[in-house]
Formats: structure tokens, C-alpha cells, sequence
């Protein structure tokens, strides 16, 4: 099989970069070794930026996202007590939109078929090859059969443990891992706050968000040596309920758990986003701690770059896209790595910090309390830089 561009990986990155290609005459594949059930029982982050639901509907696949999406004109850090509301749409003029990942990439794979999109699910021992030469390909078996695809470029789109990452020799890597990870319990039930919270206290960090109007996620801070058995719901929802309930407008809903799972927390960044035809994008190249909001985000924005680069090579055999999109790539990613750093540092409860660093982290919400400037800067980050 031949094709212009073979894309690995059939996540939100994958899915974005094989329709913008699409919808300018490109003909791409992907390829996913996952079945499609799996592929949307992720659950992941659900904030987008501007350029994401500006890339949605650029395509076209915006109908649910239009309907169901909460718009989102501000969030709010706390500390005990005190909560800082960041008036987004004040600030800045825009806003974020509430829509979980989950929806987003069923819209997308939905739209596939009609798109002329083709997907291969349940692939294995995927490989790459010849990534040096004029016709890297991509191996699969499927159904027991081997089969090959030749193209012009690949794009790595398959995530941080995924093979296009694992084929690019003496790649450039920066990574931090964090002392904690997050508990996340995702539940049916009124959110208890209409926007976002960030809370920082003596137990540690919490996050009130929500999915819909009536589905609300929510997250502690637990130590990496946690487990699952150790926070029956019940205790969970006790936790959440003592610390958001003084400082929320509506208390914490109780509610069955959809779902509860522990993440670590990393930030790391692969700089080595090309070799040969090869192209990484996605959480293939970086991960950012959740707090930012920025995972998805950032992998909207490396595929919009990708895809123009792409897109002029074929249509006016332009290199320069080609050539550049990695340091293009790479500078938005740095900015959102520190923006999600810094709040991590700010509204989470490292092990080894004592008194002093407890004293900063208030004196720093003092000044964003005071501060409009400071605001802006939060708002501006956390709404998303431009392209």
C-alpha cells in the first residue's frame, strides 16, 4: 500500500492531523494498535484552548462541541480559605471550553469514514522503517497477515509509549519527574462550583472541575506509593467534601465513581521532533503535568503546524515548513512546560519543602491576588498563547 502520509496513533493528535490533511486532498492512514472501545475509554483532560476548538471547526466537526461544550470565562485558585478568581474573558478576551478529550475523539472518528479517512484499529508489532531514505514505511499484522505501508512522511501521533518516539536514535530529552500523583474520581453529579478550582492547603492539592453540567471530575494530591485499595469512595468523597465544601458555591454531590485512577506526574520534553521523514507530535514528544490544562492543547498545535507544513510541501513543494516545524513546535511546548511547572510548583504540597516554601507559595497568591498584571499572565497562559 502506498500513501502520501501514514500517520501512527489514532488519538486526538493522530485524528486532527490524518482530517486537516484530508480536507486538503492529502492522502494520509492511520494506523492504531488499539481496538477503537479502548481508544475512547481513556479518560482524559477536558479544557480546551482556542486553537483546539478553532481547529474543530475549521473541519467541520463541531456540532457537539457547539451544543455540549461549557464555556468556561474564568477559573480559581485557593489557598485554605482565600480564593483568587482569573477572570479569563476580562483579561484577555476569550475563554476556554469544557468538553472532555473522550468526546472529542469520537467526533473525530466518527467523522472518519465520511471524511475518506481511513483507520486501522487492533494493529500489532508495529514497526518503522527506512526513515532516513525518500520512502519510510510503516509494518503491522493485522488478522495474521503482515502487511506494509510505504509513504512520503510519518508522523508519530502514538503517544509517550508508543515505537515512533523508541526510533529515533540520540534523541534530545528534558524531563522532570514530581514527588506525587493525582487521584482522579470522575462521577454523574453536579459540579460543585460553575467554574474550576485549584486549591492548595495543609493536606495537599485538589482540583474541582467538571465534564458537563451534571458529570464533575475531581482530583487529589496523593503520594506515588498510594493505591487504589487505600481510598475506598467513600473516604474520597469525605476528603473532597472537606476541602471544597467551605470554599465551593454549591458543596460536593456524592455520587457511584465512573471511574477512579491514579496518575503520576511528569514534565518531559523530547526535542528531537524529526528524523529523517519521520515527524513527532503529540504526547510522542512531550508530557506536561495536567495542571496547565495543556496535554491536548499542545498536541492541537503541533499537528496544526505539522499539517501546514505538510500541506505546503505538497502543494508548492515548499521545505521550509518542513524544515522549521520542529524548533516552531518546540517553542510554544517550552512556554506551556513552564506555565504547567509553575503551577504545579504553586498549588501543590512538595515533600521536601518545609515552612519557608509554604510562606512563598502564600506570598505568591498575594501577589496574583493584587496583582492585575499577574492575572493577565495567568490568563493569557492558561487561555493559550497563539499560534
Amino acid at each position: 500500500m502506498k500513501v502520501e502520509v501514514a500517520i501512527v496513533g489514532a488519538g486526538p493528535a493522530g485524528l486532527l492531523l490524518g482530517h486537516l490533511l484530508r480536507s486538503k486532498g492529502v492522502d494520509c492512514i492511520i494506523v492504531e494498535r488499539r481496538s477503537p472501545d479502548y481508544v475512547l475509554s481513556r479518560i482524559r483532560a477536558g479544557v480546551l484552548e482556542t486553537v483546539t476548538t478553532d481547529l474543530m471547526r475549521q473541519l467541520g466537526v463541531d456540532a457537539r462541541l457547539n451544543a455540549d461544550g461549557m464555556i468556561e470565562e474564568g477559573f480559581n485558585l485557593a489557598d485554605g480559605d482565600r480564593v483568587v478568581r482569573i477572570d479569563i474573558a476580562a483579561l484577555t478576551g476569550r475563554h476556554v471550553t469544557v468538553y472532555g478529550q473522550t468526546e472529542l475523539t469520537r467526533d473525530l472518528m466518527e467523522a472518519a469514514p465520511d471524511r475518506g479517512l481511513p483507520i486501522v484499529y487492533d494493529a500489532t508489532d508495529v514497526a518503522l522503517h527506512d526513515l532516513e531514505s525518500g520512502e519510510p514505511a510503516i509494518t503491522y499484522r493485522k488478522d495474521g497477515e503482515t502487511h506494509r505501508i510505504q509513504a512520503d512522511f510519518i508522523a508519530g501521533c502514538d503517544g509517550f509509549h508508543g515505537v515512533s518516539r523508541r526510533a529515533i536514535p540520540d534523541g534530545r530529552a528534558y524531563e522532570r519527574e514530581y514527588p506525587f500523583g493525582w487521584l482522579g474520581i470522575l462521577a454523574d453529579v453536579p459540579p460543585c462550583h460553575p467554574e474550576l478550582i485549584y486549591a492548595n492547603g495543609p493536606r495537599g492539592f485538589a482540583l474541582a472541575s467538571m465534564r458537563s453540567a451534571t458529570r464533575s471530575r475531581y482530583y487529589i494530591q496523593v503520594p506515588l506509593t498510594s493505591a487504589l485499595e487505600d481510598w475506598p469512595e467513600e473516604r474520597l468523597w469525605d476528603e473532597l467534601a472537606a476541602r471544597f465544601d467551605p470554599i465551593s458555591d454549591r458543596g460536593v454531590k456524592r455520587g457511584p465513581a465512573l471511574e477512579v485512577s491514579i496518575a503520576p506526574l511528569r514534565s518531559y520534553v523530547f526535542e528531537t521532533m524529526r528524523h529523517g521523514r519521520l515527524f513527532l507530535a503529540g504526547d510522542a514528544a512531550h508530557i506536561v503535568p495536567p495542571t496547565g490544562a495543556k496535554g491536548l492543547n499542545l498536541a492541537a498545535s503541533d499537528v496544526a503546524y505539522l499539517a501546514e507544513a505538510l500541506i505546503g510541501w505538497y502543494r508548492n513543494g515548499d521545505e521550509a515548513g518542513l524544515t522549521g516545524y520542529e524548533a516552531r513546535a518546540l517553542a510554544r511546548i517550552w512556554k506551556a512546560e513552564r506555565f504547567s511547572w509553575y503551577l504545579t510548583k504553586l498549588m501543590h504540597r512538595f515533600p521536601e519543602d518545609g515552612a519557608f516554601e509554604h510562606r512563598m507559595q502564600s506570598a505568591e497568591l498575594d501577589y496574583v491576588a493584587g496583582s492585575r498584571a499577574m492575572q493577565t499572565a495567568i490568563a493569557e497562559n492558561y487561555v493559550g498563547l497563539p499560534l
